[in-house]
Order: structure tokens, then sequence, then C-alpha cells
């Protein structure tokens, strides 16, 4: 088998959360180019319809799912509705998340738990629903968890983010731990400064541009410069992968503080 085959996945069902924009919405269409089936997920039903036409236009198969990741009823419910429509869920792409720029001292109770509420239990929870499915099915799977390089780092203004995704890092290699027995591999991609809707006038600023000046590619990723990552952790391509976050940052890491 090539490496290009071991990188299908023709007829594989994946759920994407998070799906309605950025990231996630890439995401689900990357998928469908390498051949899978897509549920994508999220709060915003208008947008997953609108991402679906577009996939569906393209010849792709997708089913959209309203989800909530911080209510344990509609998770349940959005897997039950994905498996009864287009069978065992073999990939998840565990992506919702959320980021709210604000100093630490001005960071509330209320949005500090609403980033871990989502970004941290919305993981586990899904991570935990979709894992035990995947057992039951005795067929194994991937799952994917959406880091990031603040995970590793930290910047002025995003503490309740950047802690967040640093418990996701530990979160990913404890799902591997437990998960690798029953054949699920989780992994986790950590992107760096990649333009979305939340961020793309910020990096376009002059206070963006000189921030990414520092570092050694001195410009923001592309979202196509995730799909290899994402598709080599979700494929055959990554099957000796598991507890493994990959880094996609162009030198970010690298940069001196």
């Amino acid at each position: 088998m090539t490496f290009s085959d071991r990188v299908r996945l023709d007829g594989r069902v994946a759920f994407v959360t998070g799906a309605s924009s950025g990231l996630g919405a890439h995401f689900a269409s990357t998928l469908v180019t390498a051949g899978a089936v897509v549920a994508i997920a999220a709060r915003r039903a208008g947008r997953l319809e609108a991402l679906a036409k577009s996939i569906r236009e393209a010849g792709g198969t997708v089913l959209t799912v309203e989800l909530d990741v911080t209510d344990p009823a509609s998770v349940e419910a959005a897997v039950a509705a994905t498996e009864a429509a287009l069978g065992p869920i073999q990939i998840l792409i565990n992506n919702a998340g959320v980021g709210e720029p604000a100093s630490f001292l001005d960071t509330t109770e209320d949005q500090w738990r609403h980033h871990l509420g989502v970004n941290l239990d919305g993981v586990a929870r899904v991570g935990r629903v979709v894992a035990k499915r995947m057992v039951a099915h005795g067929k194994g799977g991937s799952i994917v968890n959406t880091a990031s390089i603040v995970g590793f780092m930290v910047a002025r203004g995003i503490s309740a983010y950047a802690v967040s995704k640093a418990a996701v890092v530990q979160l990913t290699k404890a799902m591997a731990l437990e998960l690798a027995p029953h054949k699920i591999r989780v992994n986790a991609l950590a992107p760096g400064y990649v333009p979305t809707e939340i961020n793309a006038d910020f990096l376009a600023s002059d206070t963006g541009k000189k921030m990414l000046s520092r570092f050694p590619m001195q410009r923001a990723g592309r979202l196509d410069e995730l799909d290899g990552p994402l598709l080599l952790l979700a494929s055959d391509a990554g099957s000796y992968m598991t507890g493994s976050i990959v880094v996609v940052d162009g030198g970010t890491l690298l940069s001196p503080g």
C-alpha cells in the first residue's frame, strides 16, 4: 500500500465538532476531500447548513448535527444521531473551542469557567462518549483533539485560553494511554497563528504583523498547511502514532521571548 493509499479515508465516518466556522469547517472539508463521510456538528445550525451545501455541491456526503459540547444530553443525542444516519464513528475531530481575550486581572469567573467548560470539559465529554461507542463497536478509531501552541507557551491577555489548551495537551496523553488497548489512537494538533474569522483582523493589523515578524517564518500559517498533519493523525498513515502532539506553527515556539 502506498502512502497516498494510507492517507485516504474512503468510506470512513468522521464526526467534527466546532464545524460551523474556522478550523472545524476547514477540517470537515479536508476529510471529505480525502474520502470520508462527515457529520459536522456545532451550535450554529445555519452556518452548518451553508457548509453542508458547499460540500454536497462538491460531491461529498455530509450530515449536519446540532451540538452543544457543554450539555451532556446534547452530546449523547448528536453522537447517536450521527451513528443512526451514517454508521459507527471511526474518526473524531474534537475541535469545538472558544477564545475571548482578557487580562488575568480582568478575567471574570464566568469567562474562566466558559473557557474550561468548552475547551477542556467539552473535549473530554465528546471524547468519552465517542470512545465508548468505538469500544462497543470493536473496530478502534482515531481521535484528534485541537490543542494550540499556547498549550506550551503563554501570551498576555489569554490566560484562560492558554490554561485550557495546556490541559487539552495533557488530556490527549491520558486518553491515548487508556484507549490504546482498544485500538483507539488519540493525538492532538497544535496550530500556531492561522487566520480565522476570530483572529484575522488582528493578524492583519500593524501589531499583528509586528508580532509575526519575530517568528522564524515571519508569517501566519494557512489553513491548507494543516491538512497534511490532520490527515496523518486521522488516517492509517499515522497508525503508529498515539499520544503525540503535532505542532504546526512556523517555528513560533522556537522564537526567543
